[in-house]
């Protein structure tokens, strides 16, 4: 039983670390393709430079929103008193 509990935290803290590093990943990879796209898009209609931009930081802010989403998300799993006094 013991053993069974010790696994389910250790797993849950695992999870939620793994959780946060992907999140971080993906959001920097979504930004990355965001701004290449821009400067592809700027670079290719220079008179559509200001929409384009404008779009960018709104799309870079709501991946930035879902990611501190999710690494609230993993934190608030990380820190969950009810697992890590289990350890």
């Amino acid at each position: 039983m013991l053993t069974t509990i010790l696994l389910t935290a250790g797993y849950a803290l695992m999870g939620a670390g793994i959780g946060a590093g992907i999140v971080a990943i993906g959001a920097a990879i979504g930004i990355g393709r965001i701004g290449g796209q821009a400067m592809e898009g700027i670079a290719r209609q220079p008179e559509a430079a200001g929409k384009i931009q404008t779009a960018m930081l709104i799309i870079a802010a709501l991946i930035e929103v879902v990611s501190l989403f999710g690494v609230v998300v993993c934190l608030l799993i990380a820190t969950n008193p009810g697992i890590v006094e289990k350890l």
